[in-house]
């Protein structure tokens, strides 16, 4: 398999960079536009995940890396060098399709030999490199069988080792678990971040599962219509939501809004009702301004609900629970505030406990001022994505 090659994402080497990438498509109906002004930087060895909803731009992005379409405006630079206007088979990258596009008619062995035969590799070389995939993906003793006779978890291991056999700098792998059950793509997640350990090249994954990207990235970026919302690793887009549209699509979250009372340095009360209060850290760099309103974020698993009013300090709304669901490691809550908003609150099922509320049931809600977070504008655009990781060696590009 070669010399594995060393981490230098410490080093900030970059594999992969967009630069003002663009990307539109022209039919008598009009312009669409697919990508938008995109600036990015992949570093070498990083496991990286284009993350969005169907039509936010993900697959064309990946795609005008892969050369299979060209960017309409920008730059796709690989180790440096800009490849745009370069074909598919000249870029040193290998993509995964979603379908696998296996040859039905050939043995394991010779699909992932294809590539090595059309480069001419000698026969003997291309037997050990081969034998080497097919050990590295789990699949030694299956080099006879057609694809039909795999199940679809080896067939994906299969396009996999079809990918990797020819030494790729970069491997750019479109939704390539969609297709399996959930048990068997789970699977496959910890099995896909193996494989890219041992191999130590960039991987660059696109999908439109939340949890996918969060168990695989060293960093993703969220995507919606064309643009960047987000980019940092994984806990700090989970944990720190920057825009209404990431709160809502990573996980689940709860979204206030409330009018600015006060602004203390970068703090800001929020006016909610009597007797309540919510502190929200950091507002002012979300445009936050006294008496306009502000949008806000609390995860349901930071929420404590309690009968009596919590301690100060605290921030603090009443409500009616309107559900209660019991869903075996913990609780779900469905509470109604006073102002109507809708709020979920997921509690962990201890031992011992009973059920802390229930329907109808007058209730607190409270959680530490950090927990409740800001929420302002998408972060692409003129000034670029923001890199919530803030790591200098691999920020995006303005």
């Amino acid at each position: 398999m070669g010399e594995r090659p060393k981490d230098t994402r410490a080093a900030g080497t970059a594999a992969i960079e967009l630069v003002g990438i663009a990307k539109r498509f022209v039919s008598k109906r009009g312009t669409v536009t697919a990508v938008e002004r995109v600036d990015l930087t992949i570093g070498e060895g990083e496991f990286f995940s284009l993350l969005g909803p169907s039509g936010c731009g993900k697959t064309t992005t990946l795609r005008m890396i892969g050369g299979f379409e060209e960017p309409t405006q920008g730059q796709i630079l690989l180790y440096g060098n800009d490849v745009v206007g370069v074909p598919p088979n000249r870029r040193d990258v290998n993509m995964v399709f979603q379908s696998y596009a296996l040859f039905p008619h050939m043995s394991v062995f010779d699909n992932v030999a294809f590539g090595l035969e059309r480069k001419g590799v000698q026969k003997a070389e291309a037997r050990t490199r081969v034998g080497e995939m097919l050990d590295l993906v789990q699949l030694d003793g299956k080099a006879d069988r057609r694809p039909k006779e795999l199940s679809g978890g080896q067939q994906q291991r299969v396009a996999l080792a079809r990918a990797l056999v020819n030494r790729p700098r970069a491997l750019l792998l479109d939704e390539p678990l969609a297709a399996l059950d959930l048990k068997l793509r789970q699977a496959m997640q910890l099995e896909l971040k193996r494989i890219q350990r041992e191999v130590g090249i960039t991987f660059i994954f696109v999908t439109h599962d939340q949890n996918e990207a969060l168990t695989m990235s060293d960093r993703l970026v969220v995507m919606n219509a064309g643009r960047i919302e987000q980019l940092g690793a994984p806990r700090e887009v989970y944990e720190r939501p920057r825009t209404r549209f990431v709160a809502g699509f990573i996980g689940t979250s709860n979204l206030l809004t409330g009018t600015v009372r006060s602004l203390d340095g970068g703090t800001a009360v929020l006016d909610t009702g009597a007797d309540e209060s919510i502190v929200v850290p950091g507002a002012a760099e979300a445009g936050a301004a006294v008496g306009s309103p502000l949008d806000v974020t609390v995860r349901p698993e930071k929420i404590v609900l309690s009968a009596q009013r919590p301690d100060a300090g605290r921030c603090a709304v009443r409500g009616r629970v309107t559900e209660v669901v019991y869903l075996g490691t913990s609780t779900q809550y469905a509470v109604t505030a006073l102002d109507g908003s809708e709020l979920l609150v997921f509690l962990q099922n201890a031992a011992d406990s009973d059920d802390i509320a229930n329907r109808n049931d007058d209730v607190w809600l409270s959680w530490r001022a950090e927990h409740c977070l800001p929420l302002g504008e998408p972060l692409s655009g003129a000034s670029g994505p923001v890199d919530v990781t803030k790591d200098p060696s691999l920020v995006a590009a303005s």
